[in-house]
């Protein structure tokens, strides 16, 4: 229960510009592995007009295969699904303690926000060089955004999360650190977001959401 140990002794709040924690060790090394040798495409491979951003993922025309209007979608992000949770037996762990009453009980506590009855999303992430991430809040179905990093390539601790105020001005970046991320729930001003920055090899990271909408994952 490395998730719960952390939430309970290494966990800080913060308050600017909104409220958010950070969490130190939340992943077992086994999951840390598991998120570091996932197989995500490079879309940068695929000789397509990749603009940095996430948002060819899933199967805009410009990123099937073969022709603009078919073909099958290619992943530059990985859901961990009951279909493929075999590939990913670890991290199929950490979602069953986020599914716990214990753990979202918590965190629900943590965010002032009813998780029951919410279903758990967690995507595996590999960012690659040109990435940025524009400032944005999150979806109201989204009812606890989390990132938590992986860094086994040294990388820069500046490629954390950019977090803004609401004039949008660069408040703090959540250091990216192996093993340590962040979390919050998203409202009006919850401004949060990447400047493009130097990613020497990769940027990987777990995102972790507490959905209202159907997944897999029903917590318990």
């Amino acid at each position: 229960m490395e998730l719960l140990k952390s939430l309970k002794n290494k966990t800080k709040s913060y308050e600017v510009p909104f409220k958010h924690f950070e969490l130190n060790e939340p992943l077992t090394h086994e999951a840390i592995k598991e998120i570091c040798e996932a197989n995500i495409t490079d879309p940068k491979k695929e000789n397509l007009n990749y603009d940095g951003t996430r948002a060819l993922d899933g199967g805009e025309g410009a990123f099937r295969s073969g022709i603009k209007d078919g073909g099958k979608a290619k992943k530059i992000r990985c859901y961990v699904t009951k279909e493929n949770s075999n590939q990913f037996p670890h991290l199929t762990n950490f979602i069953e303690e986020l599914r716990s009453k214990e753990v979202y009980k918590k965190i629900g506590s943590l965010i002032s926000k009813d998780l029951n009855n919410s279903f758990v999303r967690l995507e595996v992430i590999c960012d690659r060089e040109g990435f940025w991430l524009k400032p944005h809040c999150d979806i109201k179905e989204k009812l606890m955004s989390s990132i938590v990093f992986v860094n086994p390539y040294g990388e820069s601790i500046n490629l954390g999360t950019d977090f803004y105020d609401v004039n949008l001005k660069k408040v703090k970046t959540v250091p990216y650190k192996n093993n340590y991320g962040y979390f919050f729930t998203s409202g009006p001003n919850t401004w949060h977001g990447m400047e493009k920055k130097e990613i020497k090899k990769e940027r990987r990271c777990i995102q972790i959401n507490y959905v209202t909408f159907p997944t897999d994952w029903k917590v318990e």
